[in-house]
Formats: structure tokens, C-alpha cells, sequence
């Protein structure tokens, strides 16, 4: 992996509009860093966005290392894989209702509550 530290969100974001984004972690309105996985042709890239700390771009080797990266970025922020079958407590508030959406000739949606 190679790094190189960018000084300005406006490099990572000519970056970012010239390659494919694969996935984003992170965000910067609740957190102080983004981290923005994208491919340019051949090269695997990682564009750091940090409001408390340097930006970074980094450069993987191959699409292995990059895979490996993306996923201990998830680890770091807090993005927990999904578990299949996994099941939810109920949310017992005492209200019991169940809502319809109709679209209108609009084309907006209309929500209406029907109480049982």
C-alpha cells in the first residue's frame, strides 16, 4: 500500500469524480471521517476524509489488499456485517397501527393510518 497525504477535499473529490466508487464508509456529518473505496482503471484507491486529522489517499496492490482494507474500515466505524435469521425484539409502544400508502395522480405517495 502506498500513501500519499492530500491537503485539500477538493483533490479527493476531482479524485473521486473521475473513478468508480465501489462503496463508502463512514460519514462526516456524524463522524470525522469518510472513507470513499474507487477503482481508476487498474488502481484501487482509498480517498481518507478527515476533519480532525490529515487527509490520505492510498494506493492498494492488488484488489485482495483493497477488500481486506474495506472491511477493517467497516470494523473501525462500526458497519457490522448482516447475520442472516437474526431476530429483533418488538417495539411495544401501544400503538398498534398500520399505515397503507396510495399514490395519487401526481405520482406522489399518500400515507394514510388505519387503526385496528
Amino acid at each position: 500500500m502506498e500513501e500519499i497525504e492530500v491537503s485539500s477535499w477538493l483533490t479527493l473529490d476531482a479524485i473521486k469524480k473521475a473513478a468508480d466508487t465501489i462503496e463508502t464508509v463512514g460519514n462526516l456529518q456524524t463522524g470525522h471521517s469518510m472513507s470513499v473505496f474507487c477503482e481508476i482503471e487498474e488502481d484501487c484507491l482509498e480517498l481518507c476524509y478527515s476533519d480532525s486529522a490529515a487527509n490520505v489517499l492510498r494506493r492498494y496492490e492488488d484488489r485482495d489488499e483493497f477488500d481486506v482494507a474495506l472491511e477493517q474500515r467497516k470494523e473501525e466505524v462500526g458497519d457490522a456485517p448482516f447475520e442472516e435469521g437474526k431476530e429483533f425484539e418488538k417495539d411495544f409502544d401501544g400503538d398498534e397501527e398500520d399505515e397503507e400508502e396510495e399514490e395519487t395522480e401526481e405520482g406522489f405517495q399518500v400515507e394514510e393510518a388505519e387503526e385496528l
